[in-house]
């Protein structure tokens, strides 16, 4: 990719409808380096799809990952929308919020993530990634702008968590949460081992007051887009009127040494994050912990296993 990975994109887009939205991000995919011809490219859209049975603002859009996809095949990639949701499959949550029929329609495979590649983090803790992740030739970030219960918002590094597969996911909120835990710094490592990446967030409808399933819908009506999850992270606390120092992630990136940390360092060609921050959006002043108990390590398991029978398939 040509961009500078320090670039971020901010620009206004009020709602999802095509071919509007499908004109707003095209013109950031150009913006952030991403090529116009990918006729060689395997690419990988990773959406936020964690669970759809409280309705679909717990996940990026429909609208917004099928205006992706589209964007993608215009440029000739062969494309897949894949995830690991934290209850059921891909292919369900897809189905839930209205997107699958028309992915299908447009000839876009659908990842459910089933097989699984097990690699050493640099810390040395062994992680289940998604050999779909780690095959592609560009991961295509597409989180939704949320609040979130345990780390004040999610945002494009959180998302990365999705290419953990299956319930290795709160498995790790159980070994790696504790007071003393290294989730956070576990997060930033996932950063790592996974291929180059772009991201495209939807802050058109945001989440917010809680999260990351069950908060309230905020009207930010913003997409945003980069070639690095901090710097893209770094520039929505800014818009969103956060203390960068109240979120976990952000503070495992600065542990860590990673670009990006800094608004002052990153390049705006569009908006800058002062000319697009709202009023009132709201996020958890205390955050619950990130350990699960182990009552809710049993019904998460249970959540994942009991309903498959029902779940459509993919792969």
């Amino acid at each position: 990719m040509s961009t500078d990975s320090l670039t971020v994109v901010l620009t206004r887009c009020s709602d999802y409808r095509a071919p509007g939205l499908e004109e707003v991000l095209d013109r950031v995919l150009t913006r952030i380096g991403c090529p116009r011809d990918l006729s060689s490219c395997r690419v990988l859209l990773k959406p936020n799809l964690i669970t759809a049975r409280h309705g679909p603002l717990a996940c990026t859009e429909g609208r917004f990952i099928v205006a992706a996809a589209t964007c993608l095949l215009e440029r000739r990639a062969r494309v897949v929308v894949g995830d690991s949701p934290a209850f059921g499959t891909a292919t369900g949550t897809l189905n839930r919020i209205g997107a699958l029929q028309a992915l299908q329609d447009l000839g876009v495979e659908v990842s459910d993530f089933r097989r699984v590649r097990r690699l050493r983090l640099p810390s040395g803790v062994r992680a289940g990634i998604a050999a779909r992740a780690l095959e592609c030739d560009l991961l295509l970030n597409l989180p939704r702008v949320k609040a979130h219960a345990q780390t004040r918002v999610t945002l494009a590094v959180k998302n990365c968590f999705g290419c953990l597969v299956g319930l290795r996911k709160p498995w790790w909120h159980m070994v790696h949460g504790g007071a003393h835990g290294r989730f956070a710094d576990l997060l930033v490592e996932l950063l790592d081992i996974l291929p180059e990446s772009l991201v495209l967030v939807d802050g058109i409808v945001a989440m917010h007051e809680t999260g990351p399933v069950q908060g309230g819908p905020f009207p930010l009506g913003l997409v945003a887009g980069g070639a690095s999850a901090v710097a893209v992270d770094t520039a929505l606390l800014r818009v969103l009127g956060l203390d960068p120092e109240l979120s976990p992630l952000w503070q495992a990136c600065r542990r860590a040494a990673v670009a990006g940390l800094r608004c002052r360092d990153l390049d705006f060609p569009l908006l800058r994050p002062e000319e697009v921050q709202p009023q009132g959006f709201m996020v958890p002043p205390v955050l619950n912990p990130i350990r699960f108990s182990l009552l809710r390590f049993a019904r998460s398991t249970l959540r994942r296993l009991v309903p498959r029978r029902g779940n459509l398939q993919g792969n």
